[in-house]
Order: C-alpha cells, then structure tokens, then sequence
C-alpha cells in the first residue's frame, strides 16, 4: 500500500475545501501547519466538486483548487466532478 496527498494553502479559502475531502475520504489523515494542510491517503483521495459546493454553498470549479494547491502526490484523474489521486491503480 502507498500514500498519496494532497497540500493546500491554511487559509479560509480551503477550509470548507478540507472539510469536504474529510467527509468524501473517512480513511485520510489531515496533517495541519501553520501554512499548510496536507491529506494523506492509503492509496486514493477522492475529490468531489458536489460536495464541495455543499460546503461552500456555491458553485464550484475544481479547476480552483488549483489557486490554493502547493503540491500533490499520486496519479491525477481529473474531470469536470472529480479530481482523484491513486496509487498502483
């Protein structure tokens, strides 16, 4: 098993982006620093735009993560309702 991750900006932005990737992914770890959050994952994060929308109460891009994104870790699958990281898949 590998990890894969996710690192984004610690700021208001990405709060409501956390809190759903921690309800879509029950299995990852969210790490928080004074800059940064990093989620760590066994294998695959899943990112949802629905979800996120529900959070933020708006409509989302997931292109606009990409503002607040330091790195990543893992394989990207990407389309129009999620982003996802695997490893080994």
């Amino acid at each position: 098993m590998s990890t894969v991750f996710i690192a984004l900006q610690a700021n208001e932005e990405t709060r409501p982006i956390i809190e759903a990737i921690e309800i879509d992914n029950p299995q990852a770890v969210v790490n928080r620093e004074p800059a940064m959050v990093k989620i760590d994952a066994p294998d695959r994060l899943v990112i949802r735009r629905e979800t996120i929308e529900e959070q933020i109460g708006r409509a989302f891009d997931l292109q606009e993560l990409q503002i607040n994104l330091i790195t990543l870790s893992g394989n990207v699958s990407e389309d129009e309702d999620t982003l996802s990281l695997t490893w080994n898949s």
